[in-house]
């Protein structure tokens, strides 16, 4: 049974090593090790994807022996299988101000179109509070009254909703590296609103406007500490403009059709198991494959 295992908290020596022993004394095949020292934050971060032997040994004591460890090194410790629960994946929605690629996806998932379930909606402003309330979901608004999240909340409301993903759907701030890593080896999706890599950053419209593009889109990829990164692409569709096209005709395709069905589309090859992240690269996964 695939296992991701990540650790976060501050840096010192031997964070490591207790946890790659008892994976390998306990038999795991480890396909993945990454770590990380941001020397600016004194952070560590670990990332560790597994084969775990669950016929030997179940993942319920496996995360218990990590969290013992967390315990321990002072680690926070998380232990995540997709293939854990016979359920479909539980999915966290994040936003900001557009209601659009929520409502999206959460109109595809009750249409039967995605095979998930929206377990919670967070909010660092209020505007979509009412595309939460429409579908029956709880609402978390975590920003302050200038917008700026409670980063410490949101990760305490990813790990009491249980989720098995995290969707920024518009959501627009950065997520700081110690969350990412939290929740490292494509379990947080990101909808942006360009094509990557020519049109990062919070301005894509504009600049591809600047730059005479007739050709706009939007881009899902996976979420690594780097900003809009380019190899975690799972989708990307675009839509073409007639030249002298407004900007703000432009903006108000994309924002009100194209950008939520490429989010949806997006998440569908995710919660299906057509892609997944390894090694910082999205990979195609096998049909069929465990």
């Amino acid at each position: 049974m695939h296992v991701t295992i990540t650790a976060v908290g501050p840096d010192n020596r031997g964070l490591a090593d207790p946890i790659i022993h008892y994976l390998a004394s306990a038999g795991a095949n480890i396909h993945e090790i990454q770590m990380y020292d941001h020397d600016t934050e004194k952070l560590f971060a670990m990332f560790t994807r597994v084969d775990w032997p669950a016929d030997q040994e179940p993942i319920a004591t496996l995360r218990t022996r990590m969290n013992q460890i967390g315990e321990m090194k002072g680690l926070s410790i998380r232990t995540w299988s997709r293939d854990e629960q016979a359920r479909p994946p539980r999915l966290a929605i994040c936003a900001t101000y557009r209601p659009e690629p929520a409502l999206a996806v959460l109109r595809s998932i009750r249409d039967g179109r995605l095979k998930a379930t929206p377990a919670v909606m967070l909010g660092n402003r209020p505007a979509c509070r009412g595309v939460a309330e429409q579908f029956g979901i709880d609402w978390h608004d975590v920003g302050d009254v200038k917008g700026n999240p409670d980063n410490a909340r949101m990760v305490e409301l990813f790990d009491q909703y249980d989720v098995d993903y995290i969707l920024l759907a518009r959501y627009m701030r950065i997520l700081p590296p110690s969350t990412c890593w939290r929740f490292a080896g494509g379990r947080i999706i990101n909808l942006h609103h360009g094509l990557l890599p020519p049109f990062p950053g919070f301005h894509p419209y504009e600049d591809a406007y600047a730059r005479n593009m007739l050709t706009f889109g939007a881009t899902i990829h996976f979420i690594v500490p780097e900003l809009d990164a380019g190899n975690q692409i799972i989708h990307q569709s675009t839509f073409t403009v007639t030249p002298g096209t407004a900007l703000e005709t432009i903006k108000r395709q994309g924002e009100g059709d194209h950008e939520p069905s490429c989010l949806v589309e997006g998440v569908r090859r995710v919660v299906d198991r057509e892609v997944e992240l390894h090694f910082h690269r999205v990979i195609r996964r096998e049909p069929g494959k465990a």
